[in-house]
């Protein structure tokens, strides 16, 4: 088995002293490295840097972070505001954005499609039919490219948006806090679609594979805690995730295969790991520092549960020297713990400089071999 894939295997393992994945979060300092002149336009930082190839092949056909809707609505601008535009994306939602720059930032979103259950059903249900054939084209076309993933011993794991996510997508962030006391309904009607359309699309795929993971990108926390109550996200997602993740493991014609759980949120994750336990978190990313995330005490806390991510992006930026200091606290424990992968707590911000990164991620080779 090829080194990076083995990596991936130990790790989800949990197998202690083991050498760990090296791998990053992702980067917002492109455009400073590039205009230093340290990386070129579209460089492979994978391979500038050393990390392993990726020992997880990940199904990425669900919308990952928002509602999957097909077809998608038209982009289009809908009105021209100088510097700004308003702009109809894909989802449907009204966002403004500088002109001519739609990515690489965080827009100021407008409207929403989702007001109430007529708009829900007139705009949104229908294009979350699953029977959909477009749905199952580009999985199709891979199918023969993902069996050599397989083979070679990569991990499938199959992404969507979390439920709180695709809500907020549909809804807006405001409103939904208020839909969730003043429109129950509409939410669950919402989260049956949410249901239905990941459980048939994983179906069609456990045609072919068995899954190693059921992944959802759900950020419902922010820096004290969770966005909703823990009793709202027992009513309103719970039920849902907890149907969808025992279909997949019933679907599985390989009954020894453990099927993880990972959730992915940003902000003080930590609060919420005994909450998504009690329906089977295995795995959680990225724990902000910032927001009071502290690997070593998680870790320690819960032994049976894979952690990506905790490099607090503020210390990468100060320098060698606190970047040695934190490498010094974190590395020697999680090492011999297992089930870690060091990345930064999230993209890697403009403000860390290359040189930074470069000795950051120098350091962490000690523990990669």
């Amino acid at each position: 088995m090829e080194e990076g894939i083995k990596k991936y295997r130990d790790f989800y393992a949990l197998k202690p002293n083991s050498p760990l994945v090296m791998k990053e979060f992702g980067w917002y300092c492109r455009e400073r490295w590039e205009s230093e002149g340290y990386i070129k336009p579209g460089e492979n930082l994978h391979k500038l840097f050393g990390f392993d190839e990726p020992g997880v092949h990940i199904l990425d056909y669900l919308g990952s972070w928002q509602a999957g809707v097909e077809p998608p609505f038209e982009t289009k601008v809908l009105e021209d505001q100088g510097k700004y535009e308003i702009v109809q994306d894909h989802i449907g939602r009204h966002v403004k954005c500088f002109k001519g720059r739609r990515n690489g930032f965080m827009p100021e979103y407008v409207d929403h499609p989702v007001k109430d259950l007529k708009s829900w059903e007139e705009k949104i249900k229908w294009r979350l039919d699953p029977s959909t054939p477009i749905r199952y084209q580009r999985f199709d076309a891979q199918k023969d490219y993902i069996a050599k993933e397989v083979s070679r011993g990569k991990l499938l794991s199959e992404l969507m948006p979390g439920g709180y996510m695709y809500l907020r997508t549909l809804i807006g962030p405001t409103e939904l806090l208020y839909a969730f006391y003043d429109m129950p309904e509409l939410i669950h009607e919402c989260m049956k679609a949410w249901f239905e359309l990941n459980d048939a699309v994983t179906a069609y795929h456990q045609k072919f594979f068995d899954l190693d993971e059921v992944f959802l990108d759900e950020d419902i926390c922010y820096n004290k805690g969770s966005l909703i109550s823990e009793d709202m996200i027992r009513e309103f997602l719970f039920p849902y995730y907890q149907q969808l993740i025992t279909n997949v493991k019933r679907r599985n014609r390989d009954k020894t295969r453990k099927v993880h759980f990972q959730l992915a949120t940003d902000g003080a994750s930590h609060k919420v790991i005994d909450l998504y336990k009690e329906i089977g978190l295995t795995f959680m990313s990225p724990f902000e520092a910032a927001s009071g995330c502290n690997v070593v005490e998680i870790g320690k806390a819960y032994p049976d549960l894979l952690i990506s991510g905790g490099f607090d992006k503020r210390i990468i930026a100060m320098g060698k020297d606190a970047i040695d200091r934190e490498i010094d606290r974190i590395m020697p424990v999680m090492y011999k713990r297992g089930g870690y992968i060091p990345t930064c707590d999230h993209g890697v911000p403009e403000e860390v400089s290359f040189e930074n990164y470069l000795h950051f991620r120098e350091r962490l080779k000690e523990y990669s071999k």
